[in-house]
């Protein structure tokens, strides 16, 4: 579990290392709002932290719901859903949701420290 957090943490240190590197880049968009619609050349921009974490959220909400899909079809006796499959899946899913919770508790944390910084 200690390398699922690290592995996350190092994947949001460089996913902040390429926004503060595109930041400093001109911009090339209509507007220059930076809304990650077409970058330099028409690329698309690296997606924010807001999309990024939104989308980590619903890959572990895919994965939970793909567990609970595997563990009924196996309940039900498809052939298809063996119990190794099965138990796999929920380990992912128990593994992500862990991940996921303590990403957050780390945030609010950090969050409090700011917010008790003296000025």
């Amino acid at each position: 579990m200690i390398d699922a957090i690290s592995s996350i943490l190092s994947q949001i240190r460089a996913h902040e290392k390429r926004t503060r590197a595109a930041d400093v880049a001109p911009s090339n968009e209509i507007g220059g709002l930076g809304g990650g619609v077409a970058g330099v050349g028409g690329a698309p921009q690296a997606p924010g932290f807001q999309q990024t974490l939104s989308n980590a959220i619903d890959k572990v909400s895919a994965t939970q719901r793909t567990s609970g899909e595997l563990q009924q079809a196996f309940e039900l006796g498809d052939p298809k859903a063996d119990l190794a499959r099965v138990m796999v899946a929920m380990q992912q899913s128990q593994v992500a949701f862990k991940a996921t919770v303590e990403v957050r508790n780390r945030l609010v944390q950090a969050y409090q420290d700011v917010m008790n910084m003296p000025i």
